[in-house]
């Protein structure tokens, strides 16, 4: 193998997936550093910080809408593709629509302690970003020719959910609507964000662990989607509900224990789907235990959702009302986020497709973050302090993974070939 080139900003548009996760990157950087320096002004006043807009509402949003969507074009315009049987676009045909998100959100960060008016600049751009992206998705769907197009076609009104939440967001911020904008923020998280992590899970996971072990069969059957996309529809309802409050308190509460009672039977068929996908069988891999490690989250998030509803039910007040949510985004969404990149990243870099110690010991480490972030919303007296321990301890964990992959992104494949 030839020695990999200097380090070079133009090789970022050698290749779809090198500009989208590089600018997911910086973004996922830029949100971690603030949202530590957030809980550590919290706990020590000694920043100082001076908030124009709800730090919970930037929090969610950016880490919503932010980086994630930027991870999603790298695989998405690189896997895409191949799906489709399409001829997929160069690198600076995404430049814009990328560098309009990273900027925008770059600028709703800043806007959250300037003006109002900076924060909703940021987020216009943001969404001018989204819709360009998910136009050119669009394009890709349209130009195909095979015959199953189910995954794509998920994904493709996934990206329909994000922009309408995107564009809904915009308008409540604007009408300083915080109630309606947190609303957005979580339609866009299970309608978007969610809807194409199991599209993609349910493609891609059952695919690498038949490809790494090929006495497992790549099985995949369309109810488990289905599923997966019933809990999406169930959850984005539960939004607008819970936002509208009906004054009918026997209604509220017969809601309330259907939405656990249908948390807790979805989690459980999920934990068992994760098994039936090989998760014992995959421990022998440490870079395709991370996938399925991410997806048993999603059976855990909803299992803690459910019990949740019920516990509050029973005790009358609301508990854990984080733990599941958390469960979700920085167990579920984050693992498979780390792990699914760096394979990506591995693959087309012309490295081997394994995690070595130093990623694993990562992954490790945002395990225990996420586990301290579920009994932190159970913890009222130690809240504070806990909060700000998983805040740093996630921006390390990004900073230190990201450094690696960052410096592949600028240097040509190490194996020579294009890409």
């Amino acid at each position: 193998m030839s020695a990999p080139m200097s380090w070079h900003p133009r090789h970022l548009l050698l290749a779809p997936h090198r500009l989208g996760f590089f600018l997911g990157m910086v973004l996922l950087w830029a949100a971690g550093l603030w949202w530590a320096l957030v809980q550590l002004d919290r706990v020590t006043s000694a920043l100082g910080l001076a908030y124009v807009l709800s730090p919970s509402l930037v929090h969610g949003a950016v880490m919503t809408f932010g980086f994630i969507p930027l991870f999603f074009s790298g695989f998405l315009f690189t896997a895409g593709p191949k799906w489709l049987g399409v001829p997929p676009p160069e690198a600076p045909q995404l430049l814009a629509p990328l560098l309009l998100q990273a900027g925008g959100w770059l600028l709703w960060l800043a806007g959250a302690h300037l003006h109002l008016a900076v924060g909703l600049c940021g987020l216009v751009m943001a969404c001018v970003g989204l819709l360009w992206m998910s136009a050119l998705f669009w394009r890709l769907l349209a130009r195909s020719e095979v015959v199953d197009t189910v995954h794509a076609l998920v994904i493709a009104q996934a990206c329909g959910v994000g922009c309408a939440s995107l564009l809904g967001l915009v308008v409540s911020v604007w009408a300083v609507a915080e109630a309606v904008a947190l609303a957005c923020v979580l339609t866009s998280l299970w309608g978007f964000v969610v809807a194409v992590y199991v599209a993609v899970a349910h493609r891609m996971i059952p695919f690498f662990t038949s490809s790494a072990m090929p006495q497992l069969a790549a099985w995949r059957p369309f109810w488990a989607l289905g599923l997966m996309l019933a809990v999406v529809v169930l959850e984005v309802l539960a939004v607008w509900l819970d936002l509208l409050q009906p004054a009918d308190v026997a209604w509220g509460t017969l809601w309330l224990l259907l939405r656990g009672t249908l948390e807790l039977a979805a989690g459980a068929v999920l934990l068992w789907l994760a098994g039936v996908w090989g998760l014992v069988q995959s421990l022998k891999n440490r870079l395709l235990t991370m996938l399925h490690i991410g997806f048993v989250w999603l059976g855990l998030a909803l299992l803690l959702a459910g019990a949740s509803q019920w516990l509050s039910w029973g005790l009358g007040t609301p508990v854990l009302p984080l733990g599941a949510l958390h469960a979700l985004t920085m167990g579920c969404l984050a693992s498979l986020m780390l792990a699914m990149v760096t394979r990506v990243s591995a693959g087309h870099s012309g490295r081997a497709l394994v995690a070595d110690g130093w990623v694993w010991s990562l992954f490790m480490l945002l395990q225990v973050a996420t586990a301290l972030r579920i009994l932190a919303a159970g913890a009222a007296a130690w809240a504070a302090p806990m909060l700000a321990v998983v805040a740093c301890g996630w921006f390390a964990v990004m900073a230190l993974w990201g450094g690696r992959l960052v410096g592949w992104y600028g240097r040509r494949r190490s194996d020579g070939r294009p890409g």
